[in-house]
């Protein structure tokens, strides 16, 4: 069982930014990937960005060149940093780990946290 603890999160401006972190119980490097995801009111979850156990990223179209993920490996943290943020990008941010090797991996979900943007 990994257990995330999202924190971060809250109110911001239009073009201002925060970070989200999400801290894991598990090493990183013993984990596939942790992504994040977001759902809008009335939407889908969707996926924002990953980050490997090799700390590979990878980014949605719509936050490429804002937002960036990174980690701490001593303490097994990944983090979020969102930049130039817009209304659109309100949402609940979560967290998710992938573990595994054989089939289907394992995921595991941070308890996300709340980011709204005002216009």
């Amino acid at each position: 069982q990994v257990h995330l603890v999202q924190s971060g999160g809250g109110l911001v401006q239009t073009g201002g930014s925060l970070r989200l972190s999400c801290a894991s119980s598990e090493s990183l490097f013993l984990l596939n990937v942790v992504k994040w995801y977001r759902q809008a009111p009335e939407k889908q979850r969707e996926l924002v960005a990953s980050i490997t156990s090799r700390g590979s990223t990878t980014y949605e179209d719509s936050v490429k060149g804002r937002f960036v993920t990174t980690r701490n490996t001593v303490n097994n943290t990944v983090f979020l940093q969102m930049n130039n943020l817009e209304p659109e990008d309100t949402a609940v941010y979560y967290c998710k780990a992938e573990k595994g090797s054989w089939g289907p991996p394992m995921e595991f979900w941070g308890q996300g946290t709340q980011v709204t943007v005002s216009s």
